[in-house]
């Protein structure tokens, strides 16, 4: 990705420099396994809803699990988005930044309900699709399962050496493997949430920020990057299923951060309630080694 550091563009002309004024809107999630849609639904609803280039990127996976996954998670985010818009999932006009981030393009005078600067972000991995929705400010969002790094087969030196030395130092602190293990997910997912959110993803290199991580969950300081010495931002980390990590970066402003709703499975009609949480402060600014 182009890692230059001018402020990006969103779909309505504003910069991330300017995006950040929010609601006590809620922060919206939804977390959807691949099963919970049958391929057969999921292809008639692809079908209908999906535009030519979405259709033409499904059809040019070689592995049919990974055509279904991709299938799925747009899906999702089409129907999510008609359900924040006040639009049909086929009325959706999806576009990409220079940077390939997406942004929904809303039609002239804007989307019905309301829908104003809304912005959203997917991850998918292992068989889970996960999509934010925020509005009036920017949110990323990364999944990723525990086994991943044993699955892969990556040494270690793979993955951390793009970390910032203070991350280094506290996962080869950790007393087990597991442990260690875990610590370099934790700091990957919160790392990728960040990046997307400013929409740069892996443009924006690792070790130029680093966060201090409780030792158990959430996170205790963030060391900003030089390109946003004024950011503001909330981190919440989860394990919604067991084995699945998941990050959530989310703008934060002057005022206190929005609750969040976690939505389990493709929203249809009798789902039941979400659950209900708590976005964390902003965290201090980190000036030393992380601990622990």
């Amino acid at each position: 990705m182009d890692a230059d550091r001018t402020p990006e563009r969103t779909g309505d002309g504003r910069t991330t420099a300017d995006s950040g004024a929010g609601t006590g809107r809620p922060v919206r999630l939804w977390l959807c396994a691949d099963e919970d849609l049958p391929p057969q639904v999921a292809g008639a609803l692809a079908e209908r809803w999906l535009d030519r280039r979405e259709k033409q990127t499904a059809r040019e996976f070689v592995s049919e699990r990974d055509r279904r996954r991709y299938l799925l998670a747009h899906i999702l985010v089409r129907r999510v988005l008609a359900g924040e818009t006040g639009l049909t999932e086929p009325e959706l006009v999806i576009r990409r930044s220079a940077r390939g981030r997406p942004f929904l393009r809303c039609p002239a005078g804007g989307p019905p309900g309301g829908a104003d600067r809304l912005d959203f972000n997917l991850s998918h991995s292992g068989g889970y699709s996960l999509l934010g929705v925020a509005r009036r400010r920017r949110i990323g969002v990364d999944l990723e399962l525990i086994e991943r790094l044993d699955r892969a087969g990556l040494p270690p030196d793979a993955v951390t050496g793009t970390f910032a030395p203070e991350e280094r130092a506290w996962i080869a602190r950790a007393r087990t493997d597991a442990l260690g293990a875990r610590r370099v997910l934790r700091l990957w997912t919160l790392k990728e949430a960040y990046a997307k959110a400013r929409g740069l993803g892996l443009g924006l290199p690792f070790d130029s920020f680093a966060f201090t991580l409780a030792a158990d969950r959430g996170v205790l300081a963030f060391r900003l990057p030089e390109d946003d010495p004024t950011g503001r931002w909330s981190f919440l980390e989860l394990e919604p299923v067991p084995g699945v990590l998941v990050a959530v970066a989310v703008q934060a402003d002057d005022g206190p951060p929005p609750p969040l709703q976690l939505h389990h499975g493709f929203p249809r009609a009798g789902r039941g309630e979400p659950d209900t949480l708590t976005l964390p402060e902003p965290p201090g600014r980190a000036r030393g080694v992380a601990d622990g």
